[in-house]
């Protein structure tokens, strides 16, 4: 038996607290899936093993606590140990570390609500939080509102689709392969970009260095 198998036997099992658990899991395992667990909830409500506000409530809840863990390792993490592994990083500078932050600390706020609405990322934009120690509270209405939107739209689908709840994780696996499909051609063309900025610094250089010979 997978761990996807697992987390779901204990939503069959636990109800609306093992809900919560699995989403909490998925906070701090992106892998695992929450278009799996969140329509699984709303059918298993629809069932009358839990009802739909506690589905909600529970696995808002969950999601709060996992974003927790992950904000606080980015906390424990540092921007002064960020800065470190950039600069260790081949093709990445410490400055981009630094124009990243900038935008993170005009839009942080911003980006955590709508990034837990975001597949993939959702789990992942703790991390950036912690490390700039955006203020608690702030993170953590952020985080609430966000993930109960997502949460109530995933739940209400599985709900009303009822044995048809796996429909939902074809759909919004497909907006995740598309998210992720985004995220390799902007790291590729990210790569390109800086190696031709080398290789032409690097002409410059040569060019220089043959003016002056």
């Amino acid at each position: 038996m997978n761990l996807v198998d697992r987390v779901t036997d204990l939503m069959h099992t636990a109800g609306a607290p093992g809900a919560a658990l699995a989403i909490a899991l998925e906070n701090l395992f992106p892998p695992l899936p929450s278009e799996v667990f969140l329509p699984l909830a709303g059918f298993t409500a629809a069932q009358g093993k839990m009802s739909l506000f506690d589905a909600i409530l529970w696995t808002t809840s969950g999601s709060v606590a996992g974003a927790l863990v992950l904000y606080w390792i980015g906390a424990l993490l540092g921007r002064d140990r960020v800065r470190r592994i950039a600069a260790r990083m081949p093709l990445v500078r410490v400055s981009d570390v630094d124009r990243t932050e900038a935008w993170f600390l005009r839009n942080g706020y911003r980006t955590v609500f709508f990034g837990r609405m975001i597949p993939v990322f959702r789990s992942l934009i703790s991390i950036p939080a912690g490390v700039e120690r955006m203020r608690l509270v702030p993170f953590l209405a952020c985080t609430a509102a966000g993930s109960l939107l997502w949460n109530t739209a995933l739940i209400l689908a599985g709900y009303l689709l009822g044995d048809n709840w796996h429909l939902v994780e074809q759909y919004v696996g497909i907006a995740s392969k598309v998210v992720l499909g985004l995220a390799v051609v902007a790291l590729v063309i990210f790569v390109i970009m800086r190696l031709s900025g080398r290789r032409g610094a690097s002409s410059a250089r040569e060019q220089h260095s043959d003016q002056r010979g």
